[in-house]
């Protein structure tokens, strides 16, 4: 793929987010390898969860996964012309309310696609953080993988391990609050940092599978614990690929 290819502008023939993620990585220079891509469990549709820092993130579990996943994405890059319309033509999805979140994802969920979601938040995108640094999680994709009327349905939990990289600060964060005011994180001085990967290690565990059980035990008066836990056993099966 050249660069002519990752082109925003048209509709005709528009290629996959699969291929535009690898050929986004291409251009610019990541080498990528990927390890467990055998737990990987096919026919049936997937959470995917990972640790986040940069926006290459989204592309490289694409590429690692070898399959269209649809990622959920903060409410301001919908809001924004012309990033509106590279985050369509990914597939990604703003997260909007949490009613609008949910129906969204289920709808994905029950056509049998793959759902890609960064439980970290916002913060480590705009935050320089150490590689390895892990953010807790925060509880919303155990809500929905708890509460998707789908089954079977697992969570896969990926770890992004970064070898070798650079970044930049070209995007001033008050810019970025200009379409999304309800941010506070976005009232910060300072600059957006892109964090580019040179070298980029996918580390994909074992799938966490949503048992009848799981759910007769959300549906009663532990529901909020259940998420909970579901959230810690998610969160430490990351840092384990990601610290392994």
């Amino acid at each position: 793929m050249n660069a002519a290819s990752l082109s925003f502008g048209s509709s005709l023939n528009r290629p996959e987010p699969l291929e535009l993620s690898q050929g986004m990585l291409r251009l610019i220079g990541t080498r990528l390898s990927v390890e467990g891509r055998h737990h990987i469990p096919t026919r049936a549709p997937l959470i995917v969860i990972s640790n986040h820092r940069s926006p290459l993130d989204a592309p490289a579990l694409m590429a690692a996964l070898e399959c269209n996943v649809a990622f959920a994405c903060h409410q301001y890059m919908a809001n924004v012309p012309v990033l509106r319309d590279v985050v369509d033509q990914f597939g990604a999805f703003p997260l909007g309310t949490p009613r609008q979140f949910f129906y969204q994802a289920c709808r994905r969920l029950r056509h049998r696609h793959t759902i890609g979601l960064f439980p970290e938040g916002a913060k480590p995108m705009v935050t320089v953080q150490p590689p390895r640094l892990m953010n807790p999680f925060q509880r919303g994709f155990a809500h929905l993988a708890l509460r998707a009327p789908v089954s079977p349905l697992a969570v896969l939990p990926v770890a992004l391990v970064s070898d070798d990289e650079g970044f930049e600060s070209p995007i001033p964060l008050k810019l970025l609050g200009w379409f999304d005011p309800s941010e506070p994180l976005f009232q910060q001085t300072g600059g957006h940092p892109i964090v580019f990967y040179r070298k980029l290690t996918i580390k994909i565990g074992t799938p966490i599978w949503i048992t009848p059980h799981d759910r007769r035990n959300y549906q009663g008066r532990q529901g909020s614990q259940q998420a909970q836990q579901l959230t810690e056993v998610c969160w430490t099966a990351v840092h384990d690929l990601l610290h392994g």
